[in-house]
């Protein structure tokens, strides 16, 4: 087939030009990138050939290469792992970031600004393309194991590449870059230095499981060269005593299998033996990843069988609620040729899970209990995702709850936790109080709170799409109800400024009238109309029955394609306010009511806006507010 030349699309070249002229202080993780693509290959064909996915393939001797010619000045990173066909190269390599390069550009523009973004290239696939900040062109040939020819890719990062069939190429990839100048003042190496690659290579790729060989320079005359020189250890980091290993170790090995530039915020260790031995070694990220709540985010962790790596994702051995820990999870009993459907029925498996789930609860606890700090980082990046474990995960909800903690009325500068809410609550108090919404401040405002702001009474104040949730699903906390102030009737107890039951009969018998009336005439938008004792500033306010959805939870369930009837709420009426007081006196002065419709939807209206939700028909809501208006000129 002749060379073909294709162009990238505009995203893509923005992208590339971010990448040559970056100002990444760190030039020298391109190297770490390829190494771990080529990694990656290897591990995808040894998984291969243990599945006779690709039964012409050898596998004798996997390996990676690293070849720097001076004269020339290009470096080669070469691999005999699986390879890829024509179609693959044009998918994986001439297509800049899979997961998105618009949202790429944005986190890496962030970043930047933030002062760090150097492994954002690996977090979105475009590892490979850091190559170009070393170099001014790239080649890369690969060769599909078990197929006959192979794959020529080529750019100069200007916007275009070529691609061509070649007869002749070895099983697996090479990539060669033709380097720049080296110019140290801007941190570009001359990466033909053998000296430099075997710091980077001990920097960052130490751990690899794979020999990486670095290809000594030809002697000169009939001298032969000298063997191939292996930079790294492979030693496994999960299988070698904590004294044995420092932090930095830990640090790239999460790197390598996250593609996070950031170090882990927590590292666990966990070693079983017994009748079932494995070991794990298992990371808390710092920050949450941009696709943790899309369906198509990567879960789970590398599987491997006495150090074979036989599953890079293996969702089986954590539930989805701690997608967000990365690690390494090394059994000796397994087979080494086992399918997803074989680990999710395995008891072995589910053992592990069980154990790992409880070791990553109780490293969140002892954060919580030791390092203040490092714990509200945790809870503010997957305190939202760990919440999910409490309408899932029965067994473990009292661990959650142990390290959940939520906003509250209580302080602006700390959250609590339930336990901290349960021994702070007022005397004669059963229920602890809680209230929904999009943010602290919309909910704060909420006239729902003005009894229980008035009367000191603490709220917890929940803002995560699951909040709306995980509190039924729970339904209590040591025997306390959990209860939402804007559901139900609401009953806060006397503590001398309640009115007297003779008091509250009277007032009801004074109110009947009008609340009969409105309930008429806003029959097709409330379930019921009647006096409120949550109000102590707001005319009305909107609240679910005791056992209704809430308009929220109606909205999530219609957003993921369930459809739910629509759910009529309850007007409550403040008696004690001026505007209620004279809506009930014109009531009675007037037989002639059709003048207070208009004042009875515009109270009704008013009340959903109050808490944040929309009018049924805004436009005539509008309208309403603007004769109101004009009938006070």
């Amino acid at each position: 087939m002749p060379t073909e030349t294709f162009e990238y699309q505009v995203e893509a070249r923005q992208l590339l030009q971010l990448m040559i002229h970056s100002v990444y202080s760190h030039k020298d993780v391109f190297l770490r990138e390829l190494v771990s693509n080529a990694s990656d290959a290897l591990d995808k064909l040894r998984l291969a050939a243990l599945r006779d996915d690709a039964p012409d393939a050898d596998t004798s001797d996997l390996h990676i290469e690293i070849e720097a010619d001076k004269e020339a000045r290009t470096l080669t990173v070469r691999d005999n792992g699986i390879g890829m066909s024509y179609d693959e190269v044009g998918r994986l390599i001439g297509t800049i970031a899979n997961s998105g390069t618009a949202e790429f550009l944005r986190e890496l523009r962030e970043a930047k600004e933030a002062g760090g973004a150097e492994g954002l290239i690996g977090q979105f696939g475009v590892g490979f393309y850091s190559g170009f900040m070393a170099a001014d062109e790239m080649t890369l040939v690969t060769r599909k194991a078990g197929e006959a020819h192979g794959t020529r890719w080529s750019s100069r990062g200007e916007g275009t590449y070529t691609l061509e069939t070649v007869d002749q190429a070895p099983q697996g990839t090479a990539v060669t870059l033709h380097l720049k100048p080296a110019d140290p003042d801007n941190q570009l190496h001359d990466y033909t230095a053998a000296w430099k690659i075997r710091e980077i290579v001990k920097r960052y790729s130490d751990f690899i499981t794979w020999p990486i060989r670095m290809v000594p320079e030809k002697g000169e005359g009939d001298d032969a060269a000298p063997e191939p020189e292996t930079l790294n250890s492979m030693k496994a980091l999960w299988a070698r005593s904590r004294d044995e290993v420092s932090d930095d170790e830990y640090h790239e090995l999460y790197k390598h299998i996250s593609h996070d530039w950031r170090a882990p915020l927590e590292t666990v260790r966990l070693q079983a033996e017994g009748t079932f031995e494995y070991q794990a070694l298992l990371f808390l990220p710092e920050h949450a990843p941009h696709d943790l709540f899309t369906q198509g985010h990567l879960r789970g962790l590398q599987l491997y069988v006495k150090r074979v790596l036989i599953m890079d994702d293996c969702e089986a051995l954590l539930p989805p609620y701690l997608r967000f820990v990365k690690g390494v999870v090394d059994a000796q009993d397994l087979s080494l040729n086992v399918s997803r459907e074989i680990l999710q029925q395995d008891r072995h498996i589910r053992l592990i899970q069980r154990r790992l789930t409880k070791k990553v609860l109780s490293s969140v606890k002892d954060l919580k209990a030791n390092d203040a700090e490092r714990y509200a980082t945790f809870w503010r990046e997957f305190g939202a995702v760990l919440k999910e474990g409490l309408i899932t995960d029965t067994e473990n909800r009292e661990a959650i709850c142990a390290v959940a903690s939520f906003a509250s009325t209580h302080g602006d500068d700390r959250p609590t936790t339930l336990q901290e809410y349960a021994e702070r609550m007022k005397d004669g108090q059963d229920d602890i109080y809680f209230i929904t919404g999009e943010s602290r401040q919309s909910i704060e405002n909420s006239p729902h709170m003005e009894a229980f702001r008035a009367k000191g009474i603490e709220v917890l104040l929940l803002t995560d799409p699951v909040d709306e949730v995980w509190v039924g699903a729970v339904g209590e906390f040591q025997g306390k109800r959990l209860r939402s102030v804007a559901k139900g009737e609401i009953d806060l107890g006397g503590d001398g400024d309640e009115k007297s039951e003779g008091e509250k009969e009277k007032q009801s018998e004074e109110y009947a009238g009008l609340l009969g009336w409105m309930k008429e005439q806003l029959g097709e938008d409330v379930k019921d109309v009647r006096l409120s004792s949550r109000l102590t500033v707001s005319p009305a306010c909107v609240v679910s029955d005791a056992d209704d959805l809430t308009p929220a939870l109606e909205n999530m369930y219609r957003a993921m394609g369930q459809e739910v009837p629509a759910t009529k709420r309850i007007l409550e009426l403040n008696p004690d306010h001026l505007l209620v007081q004279g809506l009930n006196q014109a009531f009675k002065a007037r037989e002639d009511r059709s003048n207070l419709v208009q004042s009875a939807e515009l109270l009704h209206g008013l009340a959903v806006l109050a808490e944040g939700g929309r009018p049924k028909e805004p436009g005539r809501f509008v309208k309403l507010v603007a004769d109101a208006l004009e009938r006070t000129l």
